[in-house]
């Protein structure tokens, strides 16, 4: 490869792809220490911005969530990917609550059990896989939290809509622009983390549904 093929990025970390390049190590750990500060800056910002535009809607969720959970609700909470590891976070806060004195509360994550999800896909199709759980464990009343990095993924938002139908508290964070959740009618909240890089996207999710939590148990406190 010659050097007018690649890309600066290119040329600076993979130097051997090029003739006659070396790797400069203290140019390389330079570049590597200015990408990390600008992605924390990036992150922060998004974090501010996403609180400064949901953070009424943050308190209003919690406020219902606290209201549902002491009502005896049960919370179902699905993701894709990513999403999915975030989904296991929000109900493993909630079982194993890090907050002192708080007491677990009834939560599972529909992604769990591979079994069911794979029947679910190959037999009706992916984008039914969290709303048929919906459908066979939920109850009305319950809480049906869906993330999504697009806002887009056609089964967290079938799951959401099936949710409102069956009656359910549905709750879902976005990034981008929103996509479709933004203004689906089935949402009754919806947190977006705008932005188009899905990294800085689920950070700042991570950081509004913890947000989300601590004020959950705040007012169960209270």
């Amino acid at each position: 490869m010659t050097p007018e093929e690649g890309s600066e990025y290119d040329r600076l970390f993979y130097p051997f792809l090029f003739a006659g390049g070396t790797a400069n190590v203290e140019d390389v750990l330079a570049q590597v220490r200015h990408s990390t500060l600008e992605k924390c800056r990036d992150v922060v910002a998004l974090r501010r911005k996403t609180f400064e535009v949901y953070g009424n809607e943050l308190v209003a969720a919690a406020m219902a969530m606290a209201q549902a959970f002491t009502a005896g609700a049960t919370l179902w909470a699905f993701g894709n990917g990513g999403s999915t590891t975030d989904a296991q976070d929000v109900v493993a806060d909630l079982l194993n609550p890090p907050f002192p004195l708080s007491r677990p509360l009834p939560a599972v994550a529909l992604t769990n059990d591979v079994a069911v999800v794979t029947a679910v896909a190959n037999d009706v199709g992916f984008d039914n896989i969290f709303a048929r759980q919906i459908i066979a464990f939920s109850r009305p009343g319950d809480i049906a939290l869906g993330i999504s990095t697009s806002g887009n993924s056609t089964n967290v938002s079938v799951a959401l809509a099936q949710a409102k139908q069956l009656g359910l508290l549905t709750v879902g964070f976005a990034g981008y622009d929103g996509g479709k959740m933004a203004n689906a009618a089935a949402l009754d909240f919806c947190i977006v983390a705008h932005s188009d890089q899905v990294p800085r996207i689920q950070e700042a999710q991570a950081t509004a549904y913890h947000a989300l939590l601590e004020a959950v148990y705040t007012l169960l406190h209270t």
